[in-house]
């Protein structure tokens, strides 16, 4: 008998071969999502992996740097910022799914120092701040892109103390990275959110700014203009009561 040519050998061994478990698994979700939400969301991406067998990854940056990759094309599924300038820039051009749209998070910002900082600030209208760093350094985000330094400049600007700090102000390009120079004792202070302050002990919160100095500070998130269709399974998971306690137990308010 003729022995059957090499190509339909492998034809036929392709034909009956079971299917691999790479080729049927589901792509993963893509969520671009603000360095502040990290631990919550990671928290929830792996119950949600649980509950549905559908994979997620998460890309954390600062909203602003997230919001120009999405304009540049990245194809992220879901979009989660840290204020609503940045949601806004991406809505205006059609880069979301407004319909899809919710702020769904608050925060809160404070001012903290290393665990053992002798320091005791009480912040309100023209508190000693200057004299409080001394010839150190504030670390906060970048308050001309990154969402806790805007935040942080307006509440120093409305208490009247902006103009005595801002040349000793360190702009980290997230609100992680701004906690990562107090935790390191390289900052005598910061100014993140509290959320942030929760998730290490080498920090401590010296105060809580007023409400009344700075714009809420309000979490939306929408699906991309992109999005698979199980992305809104993942909003869907964050809204459910699993979800929000994920989130309250990570020191964040649901709206």
């Amino acid at each position: 008998m003729r022995a059957l040519p090499l190509t339909l050998i492998l034809l036929f061994a392709a034909m009956i071969a079971p299917p691999s478990s790479a080729a049927s698994a589901p792509a993963p979700l893509l969520i671009y999502a603000a360095s502040s939400l990290t631990d919550a969301l990671n928290q929830i991406g792996q119950a949600f992996e649980i509950h549905t067998h559908q994979p997620v990854k998460f890309s954390f940056a600062s909203s602003g740097t997230l919001a120009k990759q999405i304009e540049a094309g990245a194809q992220a599924d879901v979009f989660f910022s840290a204020d609503t300038e940045w949601m806004d820039y991406l809505q205006a051009r059609k880069l979301i799914n407004l319909q899809s749209r919710d702020d769904l998070l608050t925060n809160r910002l404070v001012l903290i120092a290393p665990t053992d900082s002798q320091l005791h600030l009480k912040i309100t209208q023209a508190f000693p701040l200057a004299a409080a760093l001394g010839t150190g350094h504030l670390s906060t985000g970048d308050p001309d892109s990154v969402p806790v330094g805007k935040y942080a400049r307006t509440a120093l600007i409305n208490l009247g103390v902006w103009n005595d700090i801002a040349p000793q102000v360190v702009r980290s390009d997230s609100a992680r990275n701004a906690l990562a120079f107090v935790e390191r004792g390289e900052a005598p202070l910061g100014i993140v959110y509290a959320t942030d302050a929760f998730t290490t002990k080498h920090v401590k919160i010296i105060d809580y700014f007023p409400a009344s100095s700075h714009p809420a500070i309000v979490y939306p998130v929408a699906l991309t203009r992109t999005a698979h269709g199980d992305a809104g399974k993942f909003m869907d998971f964050m809204r459910s009561p699993m979800g929000k306690s994920i989130f309250i137990k990570h020191g964040f308010s649901v709206r």
